[in-house]
């Protein structure tokens, strides 16, 4: 357990859940579920079953440095690694393969988003643990992967080696977001499955992977090799992090690697990318509805069905005549939208920014 570290990533907007995620209170930072705990606290507590929290590091945006630690406040301050820029999966993981091989050179890790649901949490416990230990063994990147239930097209497809070392299968082709029609003989193959973003390697595999797919990363990062864990490592990040290119993890390494496994898990994963996520993965009632509200007596949907409702405290609400609307009010905006529109969302937030600044981004 000692060589085992986690990863969380928690820098994102999730634009996708304006106007519940804002740049100032991202979606990672929100009781989404109305659990009573956010996001990142939910996926700290997950993978503390993995292994202790002073092997738990955060990277996240800088300005989301302090945030973290109060929701996490297990946490040390050198345990949240702050990205001077947004530059995707591909440096923050290279910055921390970094810092955890000078930390520990036999270190395995996982890397993790801080904004997914698991609900089959003693199942997924058992499968990282399991992964820590192959990645431990073999010269091996391993992801897990979940059984597609329709052709999205904003996952990653893993086509894998179905007779291959159980219960790790080998990849045969990694495929970052298809189009329609791809994703639709993917699913009804029998022989993809969706990546979960959830990626499982030991630190020096992995930063081999980087010097040989992606050298421009990995030659940057290693120029730092001798300033991290020491109080220069945040001077060496803030000049040269905003030099790495703005690329995925998926395009990086997973694209390119011919080192890659898979775990089938069947651990109840959602990645909560979009309102309609939350409406699925959610407790409804007899007509459908999600009702997020810290008052739900306070809401009466009449003649109003599959409706994902969220609401702001004591506010009594009226809705009448829906059918799988999106509806979010979150005091200084109201947004009613078609849940079969929700992509638009993202696109819709930039006009917003473009006509009032930053006032409701």
């Amino acid at each position: 357990m000692n060589n085992n570290y986690v990863v969380i990533m928690a820098g994102g907007i999730g634009s996708r859940f304006w106007p519940g995620s804002r740049t100032q209170r991202p979606k990672q930072f929100l009781d989404i579920l109305g659990v009573g705990k956010s996001l990142i606290q939910l996926t700290f507590d997950r993978f503390n079953k993995i292994c202790p929290a002073e092997n738990i590091f955060v990277v996240t945006n800088a300005q989301y440095q302090q945030q973290v630690l109060e929701h996490l406040p297990a946490l040390q301050p050198h345990q949240v690694l702050c990205e001077p820029s947004r530059n995707n999966t591909a440096p923050c993981i290279a910055y921390a393969a970094f810092k955890l091989q000078q930390l520990n050179p036999e270190a395995n890790f996982v890397v993790t988003p801080s904004d997914h649901v698991i609900l089959k949490e003693e199942l997924f416990v058992k499968k990282i643990n399991a992964s820590l230990e192959f990645v431990a063994q073999k010269d091996a990147i391993l992801t897990l992967g979940i059984q597609p239930t329709n052709p999205n097209t904003g996952y990653g497809y893993i086509h894998f080696d179905t007779e291959g070392e159980d219960p790790f299968h080998k990849v045969q082709q990694f495929t970052e977001k298809p189009n329609l029609e791809n994703a639709k003989k993917f699913v009804a193959s029998g022989e993809y499955l969706w990546n979960a973003g959830i990626f499982i390697w030991n630190a020096s595999t992995l930063l081999k992977s980087f010097q040989l797919h992606a050298p421009s990363i990995y030659y940057l990062f290693s120029k730092g090799r001798d300033l991290f864990n020491t109080n220069k490592e945040q001077e060496f990040i803030d000049q040269h992090y905003p030099q790495s290119p703005n690329i995925s993890i998926d395009y990086a390494i997973m694209e390119k690697a011919d080192n890659i496994y898979t775990l089938p898990a069947d651990i109840g994963w959602s990645d909560l990318g979009t309102w309609g996520s939350l409406h699925i993965e959610s407790s409804k009632d007899e007509q459908q509805n999600v009702i997020n509200s810290p008052n739900p007596d306070l809401v009466m949907p009449l003649d109003t069905k599959n409706c994902m409702i969220r609401t702001p405290k004591d506010k009594l609400i009226i809705l009448k005549d829906l059918d799988d609307y999106i509806i979010v009010d979150e005091g200084d905006v109201l947004m009613i939208y078609p849940k079969t529109k929700e992509q638009e969302i993202k696109g819709i937030t930039k006009e917003i920014t473009k006509k009032f600044g930053d006032r409701f981004s």
